[in-house]
């Protein structure tokens, strides 16, 4: 049977240690969980059942590993030390047997985005950043629908636009939206893409280096790097739409907190095909997962075991090959999450109703 592995790694720490080991979890502060996760050894996590494509009707397994770094390690530590630990989590995979890995979170963007960790093994190896890109776009077009904004009409900006996944998504959004902000930290890197984009695009483009920018945009998709918050109440404006692709998180949790008048939406999240059980809690219900391993199982149960997104330099091409070979094995986009938790209908209309009335408030 065709398998595959997944790296994951703890992001809230105390959260994530507990869901493996409680009384780790319970004992020690997350200071103590970054310290200590230096010394670590990988962690084998859970054996994963069930997937099965809706076409082939072929099965394959899977197997959750855990690289024991928190993200504030990865950033710390020497990068050679990290490759290190990654490299040794993916030996655990090979010795699993399996003929694919992908890599979750901070361990897919760290140093060159997987092509040293690919050199050091024997299996291939995806960031799975390629359907990522292709679910966040996804997301953020359903987003807009729900709450009646019209894409043509619409400023969207891009934050984090000149990394590997928001460079791509810059490039298909400034194809449909009236105005893209483009927003980083490297204003050249930034005149760089912007100049790139001009070539084919719609849109109106803009670009800044300051976050207060994202008041003009009804449309927000975020992915950064950056281990801490980016994103504050005080820069949304009332309606706007806001999809969170990174983890850890752009957005501040006071945006849930203080402002009922904006939609917050988790990016990528994904129904896997098959009656799927994971053996782990893992923070989502049964049978979804965020793109990046779903792009990891589609390309399993596609039998495509390369080395498939790694380095920076993604293609639309890429995108738009993993989205087909996702879509024929019945991935689907799963519905609207907001912080780990599901949004419904309600919510939404709540979000729509409280942006209405903030609106008339101020014109009043």
């Amino acid at each position: 049977m065709d398998s595959f592995a997944f790296i994951i790694h703890p992001i809230d720490p105390k959260r994530d240690v507990s869901r493996k080991f409680p009384f780790l979890g319970r004992v020690l502060s997350e200071r103590q969980i970054d310290f200590f996760s230096t010394f670590f050894p990988p962690v084998y996590i859970s054996e994963i059942e069930g997937i099965t494509s809706q076409l082939t009707g072929k099965s394959i397994k899977g197997w959750f590993i855990a690289c024991p770094y928190t993200p504030r390690r990865m950033m710390e530590l020497p990068e050679r030390t990290v490759y290190r630990k990654i490299i040794q989590t993916g030996n655990m995979a090979e010795k699993l047997g399996a003929n694919i890995l992908g890599l979750g979170a901070f361990t897919s963007v760290v140093g060159d985005a997987g092509v040293t960790i690919a050199n050091g093994l024997n299996i291939p190896v995806t960031t799975g950043d390629s359907f990522t890109i292709a679910m966040a776009v996804q997301a953020i077009r359903d987003a807009a629908r729900v709450m009646d904004i019209k894409m043509e009409d619409a400023t969207v900006a891009v934050v984090g636009a000149t990394g590997a996944i928001g460079r791509v998504c810059a490039e298909l959004l400034a194809g449909e939206a009236a105005r893209t902000l483009l927003v980083a930290r490297d204003e050249k890197k930034l005149e760089v893409l912007r100049d790139r984009l001009q070539l084919k695009s719609r849109s109106e483009l803009v670009i800044s280096t300051k976050m207060d920018v994202l008041k003009e945009a009804q449309l927000i998709l975020t992915v950064t790097s950056s281990i801490h918050d980016v994103i504050r109440p005080e820069y949304l404006q009332a309606g706007s739409v806001v999809c969170d692709v990174a983890r850890p998180r752009d957005v501040s949790a006071m945006v849930a907190a203080v402002r009922d008048d904006i939609l917050v939406i988790d990016g990528g999240m994904v129904d896997v095909p098959g009656s799927v059980n994971f053996h782990f809690n893992f923070g989502f219900p049964e049978g979804k997962v965020y793109a990046c391993m779903a792009e990891t199982i589609a390309l399993a149960l596609e039998g495509r075991f390369e080395d498939y997104t790694v380095g920076r330099d993604i293609t639309l091409e890429r995108v738009q090959e993993i989205t087909a070979i996702a879509d024929k094995h019945g991935f689907r986009m799963s519905g609207f999450r907001s912080f780990e938790r599901e949004v419904t209908d309600e919510q939404i209309e709540t979000v729509r109703k409280n942006a209405r009335m903030g609106v008339r408030a101020r014109r009043g």
